[in-house]
């Protein structure tokens, strides 16, 4: 009968999802000291913070703040432009600029006459007419789904009008495809990683959002809400274990060094963070938040999802190459993972630059075609906030790596015999990794099979060439 102790390898592997280096008992009270704090004052904080909604307001009708209903386009007639556009400035011939282009537009071709009913809201069922020129950007059909916007105060025929067009279905169906793909590359992994998407969602609709409306600090609650969705999110998806605890750890710090230099350079660069019609109104509707460190919160948060990507891949990074030699020490360790962290840090950071810039296309247009200098360009307000915003958060993201390499190799090189626990041995408390259940919280020793020791690796001693006879 085989004893516990000659269990044969393979069963450790088998539950296996990726090897965890096992840490001392000392070393998981270390870590407990340090994150249980901090994890009761993000909890302190989501309490004292908690905005129980966003504050109510009078509606002013304009931009996103109007009523909305859903409606559907019914019926589509073609008419002439001229009778719709007969009290409109007529066209003066000169289609040399762009106002006398939409001028003669506006009086020649054909226009559509969409009739649009309301489907929801207390006015169901009542239909009302949109006019949609020839060089309108949305062009309608019949049964296509829209949004109207619903002006309480304006004469009765204008009291709605289209607005957007509706998207549920296929935003709806993408979402699906999505979620489908995350759960069957990632299994249960992925199952786990939308829950905690799913999560983050929620403490942004739910405190961070309604927190900063009802007049908190911006960066105060950016900072207790982001740790907040750190602390669910990687347990979520990464387990309780050593290495998720070091990887907690390095986006903590990586977000306090990003916080400091935005909270620097937003307020030396003078950055109002009002610089658009939807800021214009947020501002107008609540004038006690402080739009600078609505900006911060931004940076804050945006940073969020990629320190989590560089700071769990380092630290798998660093548990791996343990596993790999565990006679590495934690010198040789921080070697070896820093320059898995170069690679990492050239590709993040070009993708966080191009993600940014890719968002502010078309401002980089409109300045294209102003033909304004480099100089002009960086120096304007709407591409300085985004700047600063890329390049804090670089610097975070560069900084991540050294840091949490540098946390990973101490942790998975601290263990030393005998310091695993009660009725540890020197065999079970080394740090190879051999037949370590993945899921063990904070790296629980292995078992060394029978005639293997040090978890199955061979001594020099036994483990050398034979001489030949």
């Amino acid at each position: 009968m085989t004893s516990p102790q000659q269990t044969p390898d393979t069963h450790g592997h088998s539950h296996s999802h990726g090897p965890a280096a096992p840490v001392s008992k000392h070393l998981r009270k270390v870590i407990a000291a340090v994150l249980i704090p901090f994890a009761t004052a993000v909890l302190v904080g989501l309490v004292v913070l908690w905005p129980g909604g966003a504050p109510a307001h009078e509606r002013t009708g304009v931009g996103f703040d109007r009523q909305t209903q859903q409606g559907q386009v019914v019926k589509i007639e073609q008419i002439d432009c001229k009778d719709v556009n007969a009290a409109q400035v007529p066209p003066t011939g000169d289609t040399t600029t762009p106002q006398g282009r939409e001028a003669q537009r506006a009086q020649t071709g054909d226009c559509e006459k969409a009739t649009v009913e309301v489907k929801t809201g207390k006015d169901k069922g009542r239909r009302f007419v949109e006019i949609v020129q020839p060089d309108a950007p949305r062009q309608f059909h019949v049964k296509q789904g829209v949004v109207v916007a619903y002006a309480p105060d304006a004469p009765r025929d204008l009291q709605y009008s289209v607005t957007d067009v509706d998207r549920t279905t296929p935003m709806a169906l993408l979402a699906g495809i999505f979620a489908l793909a995350v759960v069957v590359v990632g299994r249960l992994r992925g199952l786990m990683a939308l829950i905690a998407l799913v999560i983050s969602f929620a403490v942004l609709t739910l405190f961070i959002l309604p927190a900063i409306l009802q007049g908190s600090n911006p960066l105060i609650v950016a900072v207790v809400g982001s740790s907040a969705i750190m602390l669910l999110a990687l347990y979520l998806c990464h387990g309780l274990t050593a290495r998720t605890s070091v990887a907690v750890l390095g986006t903590l710090i990586s977000l306090l060094l990003i916080g400091l230099l935005g909270s620097l350079f937003i307020g030396w660069a003078s950055l109002t963070g009002n610089t658009d019609d939807n800021t214009g109104l947020i501002h107008g509707l609540y004038p006690e938040i402080d739009m600078s460190g609505l900006l911060l919160a931004g940076v804050i948060i945006g940073s969020l999802g990629v320190l989590d990507d560089v700071t769990v891949t380092q630290t798998s990074a660093v548990w791996e190459l343990r596993q790999a030699d565990p006679d590495m020490g934690p010198r040789a360790l921080y070697r070896a993972g820093i320059r898995i962290g170069r690679d990492h840090i050239a590709s993040v950071v070009n993708t966080l630059v191009l993600a940014y810039a890719g968002a502010a296309l078309p401002l980089l247009l409109l300045f294209s075609i102003a033909e304004s200098s480099v100089g002009t360009v960086a120096n304007s307000e709407l591409v300085a906030q985004e700047i600063v915003r890329t390049l804090v958060g670089s610097i975070g993201l560069v900084a991540s790596v050294p840091v949490t390499t540098a946390l990973a190799a101490l942790v998975v090189s601290a263990d030393r015999p005998g310091t695993s626990g009660e009725g540890a041995t020197p065999e079970t408390a080394t740090g190879a990794p051999s037949g370590t259940p993945s899921g063990a919280p904070f790296g629980t020793p292995p078992k060394a099979p029978a005639g293997r020791p040090f978890g199955g690796l061979r001594t020099r001693g036994g483990g050398g060439r034979r001489r030949k006879a």
